[in-house]
């Protein structure tokens, strides 16, 4: 089978994670690819990401490697062997990578939080509200290409729903609560869906107010992803045209703290809903 020409960021992941394992060991890629009875240009691909690996050869791998972590180990050999193709894949010559991206990181998350400064989070979005952001961003999008972006994220929010349940947790600030992004009838349906998802039992909305004071990331919107072990969480940044994905351990150590910084300055759930419904009056 040929190379992949463009694999996805989790086949992307666990090549890379398996090189890191690799030079941790300082072995070469022709002693690894020895050592598992491939040739050194097949084991450049697989650390690319471009070939599939599957668990027994992860294993086996690790093993010559001397890991010792056998849960990262067991996490890794599950990406290898899983040949998930989602829902996502539907939309591969149709959306930008980085939207399927993000769809695949949290079907296979443990967790999800982020932080929204100035619009409602994407797994909480109505139609209504996503259509309208959308076509602000690119008023000349064709109608097709912004139906799909809508569609998109609507099947996201399946996520919400799966068992087992995924842990989710926002922090929105109160001025994404009050900018409306299309009229007040939209702002006011996405209060009111704000509302009724924070009833959840796996969905924590917590706001942070205008009146909160130390608060010194306006505009930085974030989502932190938990992977199956803490090694492979991801985190996703708004860049300009796409989202990035950030996976070095100081990165995720980084946004970790700043997340919990950001989190510390918001409201309980049971305040934040007060605000939200304070807030859907005056709409």
């Amino acid at each position: 089978m040929p190379p992949r020409s463009n694999p996805t960021a989790r086949q992307e992941r666990l090549g890379a994670e398996l090189r890191k394992l690799r030079e941790g060991a300082g072995i070469t890629a022709r002693s690894a690819a020895r050592a598992i009875g491939m040739d050194q240009a097949k084991m450049s691909h697989l650390e690319a990401g471009r070939v599939a690996v599957g668990g027994e050869r992860v294993r086996a791998l690790s093993a010559h490697y001397g890991v010792t972590d056998g849960a990262l180990v067991e996490a890794l050999a599950t990406m290898a062997d899983e040949r998930v193709r989602g829902w996502w894949n539907a939309y591969r010559d149709v959306l930008p990578q980085s939207f399927l991206d993000l769809a695949e990181l949290e079907h296979h998350a443990t967790y999800v939080n982020s932080i929204e400064i100035t619009q409602a989070p994407g797994l909480l979005q109505t139609e209504e509200y996503a259509r309208a952001l959308f076509t602000y961003m690119d008023p000349g999008r064709s109608q097709a290409d912004l139906s799909a972006r809508v569609e998109h994220r609507l099947r996201r929010q399946d996520v919400l729903d799966r068992t087992p349940r995924l842990a989710v947790e926002m922090v929105i600030h109160e001025a994404a609560l009050r900018i409306c992004v299309a009229d007040r009838a939209v702002a006011r349906a996405q209060l009111e869906r704000f509302l009724e998802e924070s009833e959840r039992d796996n969905v924590a909305i917590r706001v942070i107010p205008f009146r909160a004071e130390g608060f010194g990331s306006p505009g930085y919107s974030m989502t932190y992803v938990g992977g199956s072990v803490p090694r492979l969480d991801t985190v996703q940044v708004d860049a300009v045209h796409a989202g990035v994905l950030l996976d070095d351990a100081a990165q995720l150590r980084t946004h970790r703290d700043l997340y919990a910084k950001v989190r510390d300055l918001a409201l309980a759930p049971a305040e934040s809903r007060d605000l939200i419904s304070e807030v859907r009056q005056q709409m």
